[in-house]
């Protein structure tokens, strides 16, 4: 026995099956980029809806915050999975004061020294540490900043300096009066000069042995 087929049209003046009254119906419709809406909903609800479905394409099109699309992690903590994924960043850059215009050593003084003197600059240089123009810009500022240290040094070796050419004429001298003397004794005269010669030879080289003396201190000053 077969089941006769209902009728689902609505028979004259009876209301729709899935109306709520006879003056209001709803259907399900799908909307622009899937947003779900009521077709026969209220006036104002429906455009507000259309409204916001254009932003959103709006924004997706472009190139504006997407609501699908995934947003910044915030967290910092080194133990997060997400952070560890991140390219490291960059080291701090190192705080230092620059220099200013006036402590920049932007002048140039050349000296000249001969074998002897640049060896000797050389050895004090490797034993500081130091490069040998930073050895000579440091040797020259301490002695600049100790004038009076500087000043007795400088006044020391200009004293032994006039010494020593005051010792050459004095040599000269003794040299020509022993070569007068030796001239006299070979021709079997006297030489009445002889003991003044001799007192002066004596005098020259006790002159001598204090200069050397004097020197050798200043060259290696006690300990």
């Amino acid at each position: 026995m077969t089941n006769p087929i209902a009728n689902l049209a609505p028979e004259p003046g009876e209301p729709e099956a899935n109306s709520t009254s006879a003056g209001a119906s709803w259907c399900e419709s799908q909307t622009p980029v899937g947003s779900l809406t009521l077709a026969s909903s209220a006036p104002g609800v429906a455009e507000a809806a259309q409204r916001q479905g254009a932003l959103d394409r709006g924004d997706a099109t472009e190139g504006g915050s997407h609501p699908n699309e995934e947003t910044t992690h915030p967290c910092h903590n080194p133990h997060c999975a997400q952070h560890a994924s991140l390219p490291p960043s960059q080291p701090p850059a190192r705080n230092r004061k620059p220099k200013t215009k006036s402590s920049k050593r932007k002048h140039r003084i050349t000296s000249r020294f001969n074998d002897i003197e640049k060896q000797s600059v050389l050895d004090a240089a490797a034993a500081c540490a130091m490069t040998p123009s930073g050895f000579l810009a440091h040797a020259a500022l301490s002695a600049a900043r100790d004038l009076t240290r500087t000043e007795a040094e400088v006044a020391g070796e200009r004293e032994m300096k006039r010494q020593l050419f005051a010792l050459g004429p004095a040599l000269s001298r003794i040299g020509n009066n022993l070569n007068q003397v030796a001239a006299a004794l070979n021709r079997d005269e006297l030489a009445p000069q002889a003991r003044s010669v001799l007192d002066g030879v004596d005098q020259v080289r006790l002159e001598v042995h204090a200069f050397i003396q004097h020197y050798l201190d200043s060259e290696h000053p006690a300990a």
